[in-house]
């Protein structure tokens, strides 16, 4: 890292992000609407979303991503995503039905 510190602005958009893209593909992860394939399963392809969306702001902002959102807010973001997947699909599964 260069030195500079994200903001926190970037932060808790990344967080947001991640929580609500994670609740949101959990809520219609029993539907399946991508097809019944592993490859085609609401977290697969949550997290090939999140893939390009890092590759696409490495791109736009001309810098690597590290530098923008460093690694352990990263990691948490996805963990953070995957427990909000796990609620919504706890929700849509036991509590929407």
């Amino acid at each position: 890292m260069t030195g500079a510190t994200p903001s926190s602005r970037t932060l808790r958009l990344w967080y947001v992000l991640m929580g609500a893209g994670g609740f949101l593909f959990g809520l219609v992860a029993d539907r399946r609407p991508f097809g019944g394939d592993v490859f085609a399963h609401p977290l697969v392809i949550y997290f090939i979303l999140v893939t390009f969306g890092l590759i696409a702001l490495r791109v736009v902002r001309k810098q690597p991503v590290p530098e923008i959102i460093p690694e352990r807010a990263m990691l948490l973001g996805f963990a953070f995503g995957l427990v909000l997947f796990l609620g919504g699909n706890f929700i849509a599964a036991h509590i929407l039905r």
